[in-house]
């Protein structure tokens, strides 16, 4: 796929199996993936992180289907709200940083069209909208 804006090409990626029961090999119970999860999120691993984690050392392809469990906002999406609340920061102390208020608008429309997939997608509710004054209360 490629890049949104810039000069990137992309590189392809492969795709994730379509089995939404967890493998009959698999004897970690989802309590004890639960608490692995919560292990490491206590030392601060982000979402991407604990993934790696759990599948290379658990053999645990995917949390979502072995517990149900998915965070409320996801992490891309967390990712780039984080990105613009720190932007944002930085244009208050640097009134005249041109560029830096540019690529303020384009990591918002990032955020504008990532948040309108996720809606036709369902993993947001419709009513969703995303805020820059209320962004700060939802990356803290």
């Amino acid at each position: 796929m490629g890049r949104l804006h810039s000069k990137g090409k992309g590189i392809s990626a492969s795709a994730l199996p379509y089995s939404r029961t967890p493998p009959a090999w698999l004897k970690t119970t989802p309590a004890q993936v639960e608490e692995q999860i919560c292990r490491l999120a206590r030392k601060g691993a982000t979402p991407s992180q604990i993934g790696v984690v759990l599948r290379d050392s658990h053999g645990i392809a995917q949390v979502r289907v072995v517990t149900g469990l998915a965070p409320e906002l996801p992490e891309d999406l967390y990712m780039l709200i984080k990105k613009a609340v720190s932007v944002r920061k930085h244009l208050e102390r640097n009134r005249k940083d041109k560029d830096a208020k540019f690529r303020l608008i384009l990591i918002e429309s990032r955020i504008h069209r990532l948040a309108r997939y996720y809606k036709t997608v369902g993993v947001l509710p419709p009513t969703w909208k995303y805020e820059s004054a209320t962004a700060s209360t939802i990356v803290a």
